[in-house]
């Protein structure tokens, strides 16, 4: 075994010890974490049969192994880039609602005007 193989059995399995840690901990959400331990799922199978890699990259018709699994990275970041964006926009949206809500709450509150509940009494 090349210490390359072993640095990157190691390096998987610390990477799915940490997923795990982090879930047991709450502090990773679990939704977030199916993408991630499949990512460290490759990992450990991509470091376990590293001729894999290979076979892939003569599969996809790539020079260098290297290239499809940077590639690949790449692409796991940007759809989880993509994923926290919409998460994001869809938040605003509701702050931005519930701000609005309050402000209506406090001026029902604040208020010297009778309100409706008053009003039948």
């Amino acid at each position: 075994m090349t210490t390359n193989y072993i640095l990157g059995i190691l390096g998987s399995f610390i990477v799915l010890f940490a997923l795990f840690e982090m879930m047991r901990r709450r502090r990773l959400r679990e939704k977030h974490a199916v993408l991630w331990i499949c990512v460290a799922v490759g990992l450990v199978v991509i470091a376990l049969a590293p001729g894999l890699l290979t076979y892939l990259a003569e599969l996809a018709h790539v020079a260098v192994p290297a290239n499809l699994l940077f590639f690949s990275a790449s692409v796991v970041l940007m759809l989880l880039s993509m994923q926290h964006s919409y998460e994001i926009g869809r938040l605003e949206d509701e702050t931005r609602t519930l701000a609005e809500e309050v402000a209506l709450l406090r001026l029902a509150v604040e208020s010297p005007e009778p309100t409706r509940l008053e009003d039948t009494e």
